[in-house]
């Protein structure tokens, strides 16, 4: 029904100022609810419509708007037009309003992502997105967190939203580490260990080899001719790297299954080691690749060509660098998919080195580098469990679910569960995923269990708290199978609330899509189980006439709908009891 309002709206500016309706349905948008007072349903800014070239600039924006409000015709669906500070404001017909709860019941987990909003265009369309990506032969650090949930929230929304997605786990498995790991495993490996904590005895041989090398030359030297022979392909040390390489993935499985995370494909720079002497080729024959007195191999990103800026991207001795092998990843990739857009997800601390890797590929002749973005993210500050500072992600679910089992035990309104870990595992990353999500992902943040994990407030346990009401309200009045309903016991502000933020669904996906941000997504859902948390106060189900408590019951499913698709858009498992 948003898209119905929003056509009816458009298409009575256009009969107005002359322009097609389609021109006119991205200036309509539905109006935040206010706790104050009732709002209207939806709204346009003339200043907007000036902007666009939909009307002309001649005169007081004020004035202009109060000529346009009065030129635009009330009927059956709009049944009032109303004047702000530069904005045109819409009232709609309020049993028509609560047809939306009809569009939601027929449209289920689709609503919202079908509409005329999205570009028809990208449907269909290849996204690749490459996150969380650690390093290979170490326990999952908790770093990684950020990004794995990040990336999978954009391959979700993309998906929802018609793309063919293709999600890559870019592993670091190759590198001097491997040198390094390789002898230290020879001399201080055990088998045994390495069969009961894989990543654990991996971990705790790097740290030891690390030490040796430090204030043993012979152990360095060790290092780089075992890497050496991994470059050459030489059998032993490849077959003990691919090993590790091997546990690696089997381990990081188990912790991805954990957070509900999946990938399509998991590649590694290891990959594009024997490519990338085809990017070296194709920089030199269109003369980009220049060598400095040093020996090292740049390419000159200064406007000016004076190497006041520039890139480095083979060492003295050949050997490629991080770099090169990024950039034959993307050509590969561009080779093999065929993507129309690709996403790297990482910390903030890398935004030099994509901003580079996007200025080679365009200076190598490939146009398609316009369409990479680099989605970066800041720190989390302060995580710590409660034997100390966190180094592992696996510790901070632990503790995640730990902490949340034992609040649900503590809790008076906690149901009996036939799986209370599995239920505290799937609040607990809930919480996690919302503490994250919250703000700016650009944003560093300090991680505080306390709240993370209050019941009440902007935390993804108060989500699930809600979906889980409302699950249990469907239950005891069998599901509200019978969808029809009398729109005119839907009048009250409790439920117009609810129903006019619903019409805000779309465009707050719509932003999400636009700037890769999920805070919009997240703060509408919190906005949402405030709304439902009154109306479940004050507007009662059980007890009320039958036919004003079918009309609630089709509230609060089509809001339990909208939830749970949205908490599976961030990556989160909606329960249904807790």
């Amino acid at each position: 029904m948003a898209c119905y309002f929003r056509r009816t709206i458009a298409s009575k500016l256009s009969k107005v100022l002359g322009s097609s309706e389609e021109s006119f349905i991205a200036a309509v948008s539905a109006v935040p609810v206010s706790k104050k007072q009732q709002s209207p349903d939806f709204r346009v800014s003339v200043s907007s419509l000036v902007q666009n070239g939909l009307l002309q600039s001649a005169g007081d924006i004020q004035t202009r708007t109060e000529l346009l409000a009065q030129q635009i015709k009330r009927d059956s669906v709009v049944e009032d037009v109303g004047v702000g500070t530069g904005v045109i404001h819409f009232k709609i017909n309020r049993a028509l309003l609560a047809e939306v709860l009809q569009e939601i019941s027929i449209k289920g987990s689709d609503f919202g992502v079908k509409s005329e909003l999205f570009n028809q265009q990208q449907k269909g369309k290849k996204t690749v997105v490459e996150f969380s990506s650690p390093n290979i032969a170490k326990k999952f650090h908790a770093g990684h967190l950020r990004s794995t949930i990040i990336g999978n929230f954009i391959a979700n929304l993309k998906e929802v939203l018609g793309n063919c997605v293709i999600r890559i786990n870019y592993l670091g498995d190759w590198g001097m580490q491997f040198g390094l790991l390789g002898v230290g495993f020879q001399q201080f490996g055990s088998e045994e260990e390495l069969k009961v904590n894989p990543l654990q005895h991996l971990f705790d041989v790097y740290v030891r080899v690390n030490k040796e090398a430090e204030r043993d030359e012979n152990m360095q030297e060790a290092a780089r001719e075992f890497f050496r022979r991994l470059e050459t392909g030489e059998s032993g040390a490849l077959s003990l790297w691919q090993r590790f390489r091997e546990i690696s993935i089997v381990e990081y499985r188990r912790v991805y299954e954990r957070l509900g995370v999946r990938f399509g494909e998991y590649s590694g720079e290891s990959a594009y080691q024997g490519k990338t002497q085809e990017v070296l080729h194709l920089l030199r024959s269109r003369g980009l690749l220049k060598t400095t007195p040093t020996g090292t191999g740049v390419v000159d990103l200064s406007p000016a060509k004076d190497m006041s800026s520039f890139t480095t991207v083979v060492r003295s001795d050949g050997t490629s660098l991080y770099i090169t092998r990024d950039l034959a990843a993307a050509v590969d990739r561009k080779n093999k998919y065929d993507f129309d857009e690709m996403i790297y997800v990482t910390d903030k601390s890398q935004e030099t080195h994509f901003k580079q890797i996007f200025q080679v590929l365009q200076a190598m002749g490939f146009q398609w580098a316009e369409s990479c973005r680099h989605v970066p993210f800041g720190l989390v500050q302060g995580m710590k469990t409660r034997r100390g500072a966190v180094v592992f992600l696996e510790d901070v679910l632990d503790e995640a679910r730990t902490r949340m089992l034992q609040n649900m035990r503590d809790s008076r309104t906690s149901k009996d569960l036939e799986d209370p870990e599995g239920t505290a595992e799937k609040v607990g990353v809930s919480a996690l995923i919302i503490q994250d999500f919250k703000g700016p992902l650009l944003s560093d943040y300090r991680f505080d269990w306390d709240r993370v994990l209050q019941s009440q407030g902007d935390t993804g346990v108060f989500l699930q708290y809600t979906h889980a009401r409302l699950r249990s309200l469907l239950r005891m009045c069998d599901g509200g199978e019978d969808r029809n309903f009398d729109p005119s016991h839907l009048q009250d502000h409790e439920a117009t609330a609810i129903l006019q933020h619903l019409l805000r669904y779309d465009e707050v996906l719509l932003q999400s899509s636009q700037d890769l941000q999920p805070k919009h997504l997240v703060n509408f859902l919190l906005t949402l189980c405030r709304l439902a948390a009154v109306a479940h106060k004050t507007l009662p189900v059980k007890g009320s006439p039958p036919a004003v408590a079918q009309a609630r019951l089709q509230l609060f499913r089509s809001t339990c709908i909208v939830l749970a698709s949205g908490l599976r858009i961030l990556g989160i498992t909606p329960v249904e009891k807790m």
